[in-house]
């Protein structure tokens, strides 16, 4: 098994959703997090006054596939989250060695 962890731009939210729709991914988490990389912040005037903006809004998706699964997923998210533009985000990809869904105490793949 597989855990996918998405940072992609909070627009692209909706378009990376209906993709994984598309491809039977029914379940993911989502938070809302700010972050920056290469980007770094920028500038902002508001009423006159000129500020930094040191952490841009992202949206972290997170979500445990089949290892089976994940290259198909990991193609999906990239596609759907691609505007080529800096700050498109990034893809991480972890091992999980078990997952135990708690109301049936089910263990292992069956679990997601």
């Amino acid at each position: 098994m597989k855990k996918i962890e998405a940072i992609i731009k909070p627009f692209k939210l909706e378009p990376v959703k209906e993709a994984l729709n598309e491809i039977g991914i029914r379940g993911m988490t989502i938070s809302e997090v700010k972050g920056y990389g290469r980007q770094k912040g920028h500038r902002e005037v508001y009423r006159g006054a000129e500020y930094n903006v040191d952490f841009n809004p992202k949206i972290k998706i997170e979500l445990v596939v089949s290892a089976q699964s994940a290259d198909e997923v990991i193609t999906t998210i990239r596609e759907a989250a691609l505007s080529g533009k800096i700050g498109d985000g990034k893809i991480f990809v972890l091992a999980v060695e078990n997952v135990l869904r708690v109301r049936t105490g089910e263990q292992g793949p069956e679990a997601i």
